[in-house]
């Protein structure tokens, strides 16, 4: 079948491998199937929709508003409680200090690890199943894309593993490259060092699992958007940031960086607003002096390090 055919897209070998992944997935039906073609099918059109930046997300935002009301877990006084969780429930990241994001990247093993509860935290979408974890796809950020003026350069999302890798690549080759694991940690480090924060993504239509990892900046990314206004999408790595006071010169430069607005900086030094603070790590190598690291906080949930999960 050429790829000009107009059904090529559909019957793909990329779309009969994820379809037969699907059909080996527990709990994973039609409807979720269907999701995730269209998900992955029209990615760009469907995160524009999602952070508001497309004609149709009005029309998007008045559905969600009335199958909220109409939904019978939503009682008066608390009808933005369950479409906020829902939504996070089936699409979430979990962030990853930059350690953690290059341990993933570089596992170099197949994994199968479903028991993650206190990882990920949410009710659906929490395994982490790799299979062949070196394909490793480095596409244009639809958050960032649908933006007017987005933050540089788009190609930092980085999908991983079979059947996610080939599919992007068959339907979005315009946007989307092979890449090395080395040069996906050379993304992740020069993400890192602009001050973007690496989550790992999990979504219910992709296979119920994760999927990618995406270096996110606070302007454009409609997850750390949502997080910001009150849908839990986004997991606090495990760990939190702490300051060695003696040390700290009230410079201001953790304060100005810190995506998640969990810094702020008096004239006796830097103040971390701990419920705020989600373990990015983004700080660190910012402060001048060294005042500050990364605690483990139990409070905060279990971090994703692989290499401890599989050891």
């Amino acid at each position: 079948m050429r790829k000009g055919n107009r059904f090529y897209r559909w019957f793909s070998p990329s779309t009969i491998e994820f379809t037969k992944e699907a059909l080996r997935t527990p709990h994973y039906g039609f409807f979720d199937w269907l999701h995730g073609m269209i998900y992955g099918r029209w990615i760009y059109t469907y995160i524009a929709i999602g952070v508001g930046e497309h004609p149709l997300a009005r029309w998007y935002q008045r559905l969600r508003a009335l199958l909220a009301q109409r939904s019978p877990r939503t009682k008066a006084g608390n009808r933005q409680a369950q479409p906020s969780s829902s939504v996070a429930d089936g699409y979430h990241g979990k962030v990853l200090p930059l350690q953690a994001a290059t341990q993933l990247i570089t596992i170099g093993q197949e994994i199968q690890i479903t028991n993650l509860e206190k990882v990920i935290p949410y009710a659906r979408a929490r395994d982490i199943i790799l299979h062949n974890p070196d394909h490793i796809v480095a596409l244009e950020c639809p958050c960032r894309a649908a933006r007017s003026n987005p933050c540089l350069p788009l190609d930092v999302c980085l999908v991983v593993g079979e059947p996610f890798a080939s599919f992007v690549i068959e339907h979005h080759p315009q946007r989307s490259r092979w890449i090395t694991s080395e040069e996906a940690v050379a993304i992740l480090q020069a993400e890192h060092e602009r001050g973007h924060v690496h989550h790992a993504f999990f979504k219910d239509a992709m296979l119920g699992r994760y999927y990618a990892i995406c270096n996110c900046c606070s302007c454009c990314c409609g997850a750390m958007g949502a997080h910001r206004h009150g849908t839990p999408m986004l997991a606090s790595s495990g760990y939190v940031c702490q300051v060695e006071q003696e040390l700290c010169i009230a410079c201001g430069e953790c304060g100005e960086r810190c995506p998640f607005e969990a810094i702020r900086v008096e004239p006796q030094g830097a103040l971390i607003n701990f419920s705020q603070c989600m373990g990015c790590g983004v700080c660190i190598d910012t402060c001048p002096v060294g005042a500050l690291s990364l605690r483990r906080e139990v409070s905060k949930g279990e971090p994703l390090e692989i290499e401890q999960l599989v050891g």
